[in-house]
C-alpha cells in the first residue's frame, strides 16, 4: 500500500466519527513530552551549592566512622533538612486529572429519571376558513363539545367540525331579524347545545337530531353574549346586564336572576364544584355568585364584587387543580391577569400582558395557563404557574384573538380570530393521562325531558 493509499484509509476512519476526541499517537518517547522551566525563587542555591561542591563526596570516597557517629550525622541532616536529593525546584506541579463530574454525583444522578423537556410547537397545526365571524369582543362564538365536536357561529349560522373525521356540517341558519348568533355552548352531555341571539332569546339543539328542542324567552330583553352549563342550569347573560338562571327541564325555566352589572355581561363561567358561578362585565367588574344564596323571589347577592380591573372582564377560567382559584383577564385599558381566591375575595397576583385579554385557558395536565391577546402582536401565550415566566408565544393570527376552546383530552387549543381564521394548536401535548382516558361517555341527566317541552 503506497503513502497515498494510506492518507485515504486514515481520513476515511476518522470520518466515521464525528464530533469524537481525536488523540494523536506519540512516534517516540521524545515527542509531546512537558518542557519544565526551573523557578531560581524556588531554590535554596546554598543548599545546592554544598550538595554539589561537597556533600556527594562522602559518597564518591566514603570514610569509615561508627555506627553512633553515622547515626548522629543522619539525624543531624534531617533536622537541617539537608536529606533533599533535588537541587533544582518547580513552583507548581502539573495538575492532577480531575472528572469534570464526581463519579458519586453522576450516579446519583443516573438513578433519578430525568423529565424530557415538553416540545410546544410555535405555529398552528392545522388553519381553517371562518369567514364572516363577528369582531366582537364581548361576544362568545366558538366551543367544543365532550363528543369531540366543535361549534362556531359564523354571522347568522352555527357550523359544527367533527374533530374525529374532519367533517363539517350545518346545524342551523337564522334570519335577520332574529341573529346573528352571539353565543354558543355545548350541553356536559356533548350532544345538546345552546345558542344565543341577537334578539335575547336562546335557542336548544339535539346535534345529533339535528332538531330544535326548544326556545328560551323573557329572560333578557336584548342579545346573549354569554351562556355556560351548571348540570340541568343554563346560565345566561345578557347585554342588558341581568344573569338568568334557567332550568331546562321545567317549562317556567326561570329559576334565578343575578342583578350586579349595569353594563353587557361578557364572562360567564361556573366552577367545577357548579356552586360558584363568576361573571364578568363591560363594567369593568368581577362577581362571584353562590348558588346556595340565590334566591327566585328576591333580588340575589352577589358573594363578592371585585372592582380591580380597569376594563371589561371577559376572560374567565377556574383552576382544575386548585379549587375556588379563580383566573381572569381585563381589557385593553387593563391588560392584566388577577388570581383571585374567591373563599375570601382577595386578590392572589396581578400581571400586566402589556395586551388586551381575550380569553383564559387553564392546562388540565400540568400547572399552565393559556392566555390569548389582541395588539400589538395577537398572540397566544403560555404561561407557568404560579411563577407566571412565559413558557412559549404562538404567533400566526393577524387579528385579536377573541376565542379559544379546549378539546376534550385537553391537549390542543382552537383559536378563532377576526382574521377569519380558526386556528390549532398542539400546546398542551400529549400525556400519557390523555392518551390512556377513556372515550368520554354521554352524561346521562335532564335532557330527554326536553323533547317533551315546547
Amino acid at each position: 500500500m503506497n503513502a497515498e493509499s494510506e492518507s485515504c484509509s486514515a481520513t476515511k476512519a476518522r470520518s466515521q466519527r464525528p464530533l469524537q476526541d481525536q488523540f494523536l499517537k506519540r512516534k517516540s518517547y521524545r515527542e509531546n513530552l512537558d518542557r519544565f522551566i526551573p523557578n531560581r525563587s524556588a531554590m535554596d542555591f546554598d543548599y545546592a551549592h554544598c550538595m554539589l561542591t561537597g556533600a556527594w563526596r562522602g559518597k564518591e570516597n566514603p570514610v569509615a566512622s561508627s555506627p553512633s557517629r553515622e547515626a548522629y550525622r543522619k539525624l543531624l541532616a534531617e533536622s537541617l533538612n539537608m536529606n533533599r536529593t533535588r537541587i533544582l525546584a518547580f513552583r507548581n506541579k502539573p495538575p492532577t486529572r480531575m472528572d469534570t463530574i464526581s463519579s458519586d454525583w453522576s450516579s446519583v444522578q443516573l438513578s433519578e429519571p430525568v423529565k424530557s423537556r415538553r416540545y410546544i410547537p410555535q405555529t398552528s397545526e392545522r388553519t381553517l376558513d371562518a369567514p364572516d365571524i363577528q369582531d366582537d369582543f364581548y361576544l362568545n362564538l366558538l366551543d367544543w363539545g365532550t363528543s369531540n365536536v366543535l361549534a362556531i357561529a359564523l354571522s347568522n349560522t352555527v357550523y359544527l367540525w367533527n374533530a374525529a373525521n374532519s367533517s363539517t356540517a350545518e346545524l342551523v341558519t337564522v334570519d335577520d331579524d332574529t341573529g346573528p348568533v352571539t353565543s354558543v355552548k355545548w350541553a356536559p352531555d356533548g350532544r345538546h347545545i345552546s345558542i344565543g341571539l341577537n334578539n335575547s332569546e336562546i335557542q336548544l339543539w339535539d346535534h345529533t337530531a339535528n332538531k330544535l328542542l326548544r326556545t328560551l324567552r323573557g329572560g333578557h330583553d336584548s342579545r346573549v353574549g354569554s351562556l355556560d352549563w351548571n348540570s340541568h342550569i343554563l346560565s345566561t347573560g345578557g347585554m342588558d346586564g341581568r344573569i338568568v338562571n334557567n332550568d331546562v327541564r321545567i317549562r317556567s325555566h326561570i329559576v334565578e336572576t343575578y342583578s350586579g352589572h349595569h353594563q353587557e355581561v361578557c364572562g360567564l363561567k361556573w366552577s367545577t364544584s357548579g356552586r360558584q358561578l363568576a361573571s364578568g362585565g363591560n363594567d369593568n367588574l368581577l362577581h362571584i355568585w353562590d348558588r346556595s344564596m340565590a334566591s327566585v323571589n328576591s333580588r340575589t347577592e352577589w358573594l363578592h364584587r371585585l372592582e380591580d380591573h380597569t376594563a371589561a372582564v371577559k376572560a374567565l377560567a377556574w383552576c382544575p387543580f386548585q379549587a375556588n382559584l379563580l383566573a381572569s383577564g381585563g381589557g385593553g385599558s387593563d391588560r392584566c391577569i388577577k388570581f383571585w381566591n374567591t373563599h375570601t375575595g382577595s386578590c392572589l397576583n396581578s400581571v400586566d400582558t402589556g395586551s388586551q385579554v381575550c380569553a383564559l385557558l387553564w392546562n388540565t395536565h400540568e400547572r399552565e395557563l393559556l392566555s390569548s391577546h389582541g395588539f400589538t402582536q395577537n398572540q397566544l401565550t403560555l404561561w407557568k404557574y404560579p411563577s407566571m415566566v412565559k413558557m412559549a408565544e404562538l404567533t400566526g393570527h393577524t387579528s385579536r384573538v377573541l376565542f379559544m376552546t379546549q378539546s376534550p383530552d385537553g391537549c390542543t387549543v382552537a383559536s378563532a380570530a377576526g382574521d377569519e381564521t380558526l386556528r390549532f394548536w398542539n400546546v398542551f401535548g400529549s400525556p400519557e393521562a390523555a392518551a390512556k382516558a377513556a372515550t368520554v361517555k354521554p352524561v346521562p341527566g335532564p335532557f330527554a325531558h326536553l323533547n317533551r317541552i315546547r
